[in-house]
């Protein structure tokens, strides 16, 4: 039941009934609302400062184990980036340096993929991921670069394989059979005139019918028979890489022109056809159509006192007469 109100009328001394407006009770009630509005909005503010709701508390979960995989996705990728660069460097300064290759050149493989136009709709949509994006795109870059460069450096490899079965690089006697060095490479004493003569190989002393073998891996070129200009018979031999072998004074040989020949294999035996004073083999090496000392590529055939005294033997100096 409403409670009636009185007020003293000092006019007529009498107490009389205070009669309420419509707008009044609106306005009170309007203003009853806005307290309660004001002392909501307080509440909540104060709920909200102290307090998380829910579903806030649910998306500050969300963040931070996004946060944390975020931050594990960018330290994963800077330990890539440095495993990328260890293999860089190995890559430039051991093995393109051990093959004979160029380095991959810095701009190369820095391997720049455009301005961030390319990335600015994700940028507009979240930075974090653009930029994760952008740094993933450049490591997937480098490292396609780093395996082509690997790609070159196996056929560098493989060539260089082929390359070394191919360099005559034994000795064409065998070292029990070897008994001397008649004759070194360079000047001397022509053995019939005495005069003064360039010798374009070496004479190794060994008895008639000693086998010859093929120093390196190659194609027989020519094997002929007879007095050839004074070598006798003779077998030349091309290696490849421009290195040829020749082999003269032999006794017979056993292989043919165009034949493919093996390392170790043998092609012939030692004999004293041609112009020669008595069974040795007059062994020549041309490495680019040039003459060369046949000593350096006994390496592979001696230990390094056997290789020492060769090479002494090799390039011994014959006094040539004035």
């Amino acid at each position: 039941m409403a409670r009636i109100k009185y007020y003293y009328n000092t006019e007529t001394c009498n107490y009389e009934r205070v009669e309420i407006s419509r707008w009044n009770v609106f306005f009170d009630l309007l203003g009853f609302l806005a307290v309660s509005f004001v002392i909501a909005i307080v509440i909540l503010w104060g709920y909200t400062t102290y307090f998380d709701l829910p579903k806030v508390v649910q998306l500050k979960q969300e963040n931070t184990l996004l946060k944390h995989h975020y931050d594990q996705i960018q330290r994963e990728i800077e330990q890539s980036h440095q495993v990328l660069a260890h293999l860089q460097e190995q890559d430039d300064n051991l093995y393109r340096m051990i093959l004979e290759a160029e380095p991959v050149p810095l701009a190369v493989r820095k391997a720049g993929v455009g301005g961030t136009e390319r990335y600015e709709e994700l940028f507009k949509t979240n930075e974090l991921i653009a930029n994760t994006v952008q740094k993933v795109d450049q490591l997937k870059r480098q490292l396609y670069i780093q395996s082509k460069s690997y790609n070159e450096i196996t056929k560098r490899a493989k060539n260089k394989e082929k390359m070394l079965a191919c360099i005559p690089a034994i000795q064409p006697i065998s070292h029990k059979d070897f008994k001397r060095i008649s004759s070194p490479f360079g000047y001397r004493p022509d053995p019939f005139t005495r005069l003064p003569h360039f010798h374009s190989g070496l004479d190794i002393a060994a008895r008639k019918g000693t086998p010859i073998y093929a120093p390196g891996d190659g194609v027989v070129k020519l094997a002929k028979k007879g007095f050839s200009g004074g070598y006798g018979n003779y077998v030349l031999i091309a290696h490849g890489y421009g290195f040829t072998t020749r082999y003269c004074h032999m006794q017979d040989f056993t292989v043919t022109s165009g034949q493919k020949v093996r390392r170790g294999q043998c092609i012939g035996y030692v004999g004293s056809t041609g112009r020669s004073t008595g069974p040795h083999l007059h062994y020549e090496v041309r490495k680019n159509n040039k003459l060369v000392n046949p000593a350096h590529y006994f390496l592979n055939d001696l230990n390094a006192a056997e290789y020492e005294r060769a090479l002494e033997l090799a390039s011994r100096k014959i006094k040539v007469p004035q």
